[in-house]
């Protein structure tokens, strides 16, 4: 949904919807919440070897993110509201440096000095059983709605969950159309994200059981209108070594089979990560591993032009998700958290995951094959870097800056089917603030 009104206009709305809000409370159902989350995001990538000869991309933005979240009225049944605005303001940007994803680009081939929407949903509790409608966020393997830039993306359909049953959590889902967190196109289309193909709909069910502080399961499935259906299954593990250390694994499987009238072609896909994590004291080791089996690359939820987050996959990292065709990749990580060394809240990350086998020339994906650009013996690696700050206390409490840095080399024809060589570095500034 466009807005007419000025960045100005906007930005009282948003302050003066924060200020009324403790007069506003006795008005609304018990249990309701207002929240205000402010991101400054600062996007730079050089693009090496690029072939639509754009090398640079730099962008600078700030996004307002209102979330309003009603209670449930009394009675058996009760029922409430969720909604949302939200606005993005360019604060660096030039027809030469666009195309971070930050920013939506204009016909002049510019990105907007700002961009802004509003929605909501309805929502209906029996027991710990809640069914929504209406503009929705939904999170899990198959159907990630999350966000890598200023806002989380939205998908429009219903959502039923259900947590009546200690140590299990229920999810299904049918959605049609949405869009992504640098868009205001609510209609946009839900799409196959590597093959380019849109879904008239997707439908999914799973859920995840606990066993224990130490065990879970989940088991998902999806169908994707006329393109895949698409199963999940992960199972972790932690074991106690000592009081400070602790040794996990965690395994995930995907398998996709095409669907329907085939819309990206045949299909028929199976990869899986296992990593394993010890974690001494402030000290964190990641060793994981990742495989392809498929001519096609394992391809997952996308919004308009930007990936959801439904790749729950070890080496699905910073830039890349080493998903491409019989792609195999490594990964090793190292975690510190300072807090043991007298600064508490800051944390830095690094790793690097290396991978080879990458081949789709035996690729035959039938009328409408959508795949096939990988070429054979392909490979790349990517390292990133992360430092990240969060205030532990006082008046700042919960603001964070985050620093990641991450370069990315790959062979040739790699680079040409999926993202070329970059270097590039984000940083990320967020101020959630809680209203009432």
């Amino acid at each position: 949904m466009k807005s007419t009104l000025s960045p100005r206009q906007r930005l009282l709305g948003l302050a003066l919807a924060g200020s009324l809000a403790p007069y506003a409370q006795a008005d609304l159902v018990e249990d309701s919440h207002l929240t205000l989350n402010a991101i400054n995001f600062f996007f730079y990538r050089n693009n090496l070897n690029n072939p639509d000869g754009q090398n640079y991309r730099k962008e600078w933005a700030q996004g307002l993110s209102l979330n309003f979240s009603s209670g449930y009225t009394a009675g058996l049944i009760g029922v409430g509201v969720d909604a949302y605005a939200q606005l993005g303001i360019r604060l660096d940007s030039g027809k030469g440096t666009s195309g971070t994803g930050l920013l939506p680009i204009g016909d002049d081939g510019r990105a907007q000095a700002e961009y802004s929407e509003a929605g909501g949903a309805v929502k209906a509790r029996l027991s710990q059983t809640v069914l929504k409608f209406g503009n929705l966020t939904p999170m899990n393997p198959v159907f990630g709605t999350g966000s890598a830039r200023l806002f989380t993306m939205q998908a429009n359909g219903f959502q039923l969950t259900s947590d009546d049953l200690a140590g299990l959590h229920l999810d299904a889902g049918h959605f049609t159309s949405g869009n992504d967190g640098a868009s205001t196109n609510d209609s946009g289309s839900i799409k196959a994200l590597f093959a380019g193909v849109d879904a008239r709909s997707v439908d999914y069910v799973g859920g995840q059981y606990t066993f224990s502080d130490r065990f879970s399961v989940s088991l998902y499935g999806s169908r994707f209108a006329d393109i895949w259906q698409q199963y999940y299954g992960n199972a972790n593990y932690r074991w106690p070594l000592a009081d400070t250390q602790s040794l996990g694994l965690d395994l995930n499987v995907y398998r996709t089979t095409d669907y329907g009238k085939r819309l990206a072609g045949e299909i028929d896909n199976t990869t899986w990560s296992l990593a394993t994590r010890y974690q001494n004291g402030p000290h964190g080791i990641t060793l994981a591993y990742q495989q392809v089996d498929g001519d096609e690359p394992f391809d997952y939820l996308g919004f308009d032009q930007q990936p959801g987050t439904s790749i729950y996959l070890a080496n699905s990292v910073q830039v890349v998700d080493f998903n491409a065709p019989n792609e195999r990749s490594w990964q090793l990580r190292y975690d510190l958290d300072l807090a043991t060394f007298g600064v508490p809240g800051l944390s830095f990350m690094t790793r690097y995951v290396s991978s080879d086998g990458i081949d789709d020339s035996h690729y035959r994906g039938g009328a409408h094959a959508a795949y096939g650009r990988y070429g054979d013996d392909g490979q790349r690696w990517e390292r990133d870097i992360e430092v990240r700050y969060v205030v532990p206390s006082g008046k700042a409490r919960d603001l964070s800056l985050r620093l990641r840095q991450a370069t990315l080399r790959s062979s040739q024809q790699v680079a040409k089917a999926d993202t070329v060589d970059n270097d590039e570095v984000r940083l990320i500034i967020e101020y959630p603030l809680s209203i009432f």
